[in-house]
């Protein structure tokens, strides 16, 4: 019997989960300097969660190459990848630290020295009852502008709209094809043979701690449920909510 294929449309956003990495070792930062004790994370709370991700510049058009009145070759860039990400809300403090705010005085302001190295997964469903996952390793996020209202006989908000931009994974291992030439982008589908999801976090968030539960951030509070605190030891299903 022939392979069923697998659909490539999706439709919703059902997580974007974040982890902040070790700029030298290309693991996961856990704890009070992370985003959670397993290491990543997503937003999901009473009036929380993620409205869009919009992913632009994935490939670069190629550039044509002439010789003999003919294109002979096509010569492509490097792709820079770019998320615009709209939060319906999340916890302040998860998003100071995607962002790199640091405390002063009695407030935060924005770092000007070296950002976090950001990485993130973007979930959905496909038409045939999988999941799809944009894979990002390492890159930075910047919340570009804010916009106010006045309030009428409606409410005008300003939701957390952040900007993503991909960077090349810090671990040389990451998101690397048969020829040895690495990608700035991974894509997974639930439906593929060789798939768990547990594979994927320790690909794409290298060192973290999945036991079972999903470790999620409501409210600003942190926490996360974990039944060994070794990296890279995935045992269960998805991260808890912190």
């Amino acid at each position: 019997m022939a392979e069923k294929q697998l659909l490539a449309s999706v439709h919703g956003i059902k997580k974007i989960y974040f982890a902040i990495m070790d700029s030298d070792t290309g693991e996961v930062i856990t704890g009070a300097n992370g985003v959670s004790d397993t290491g990543f994370t997503y937003v999901d709370g009473d009036g929380q969660g993620a409205t869009s991700a919009d992913i632009s510049a994935l490939e670069e058009k190629g550039t044509k190459k002439y010789a003999n009145n003919q294109v002979k070759r096509i010569a492509h860039g490097i792709p820079a990848p770019e998320v615009a990400v709209v939060m319906l809300d999340m916890p302040r403090d998860l998003m100071y630290k995607l962002l790199g705010y640091v405390k002063s005085g009695s407030g935060y302001v924005p770092n000007t020295g070296i950002k976090p190295h950001v990485a993130m997964i973007i979930e959905s469903d496909t038409y045939d009852g999988n999941k799809a996952y944009e894979a990002f390793a390492n890159g930075e996020v910047i919340m570009p502008a804010l916009k106010h209202g006045t309030d009428n006989n409606n409410q005008t908000e300003s939701d957390p709209t952040l900007t993503y931009d991909a960077l090349a994974p810090i671990d040389d291992a990451t998101f690397v094809d048969a020829n040895g030439n690495q990608s700035i982008i991974g894509f997974y589908n639930s439906g593929d043979t060789d798939f768990t999801e547990e594979q994927m976090f320790s690909e794409v968030f290298k060192g973290c701690t999945t036991s079972g539960t999903t470790s999620s951030t409501t409210s600003g509070t942190t926490s996360s449920t974990t039944s060994g605190t070794t990296p890279s030891t995935t045992s269960g299903t998805t991260p808890s909510k912190p």
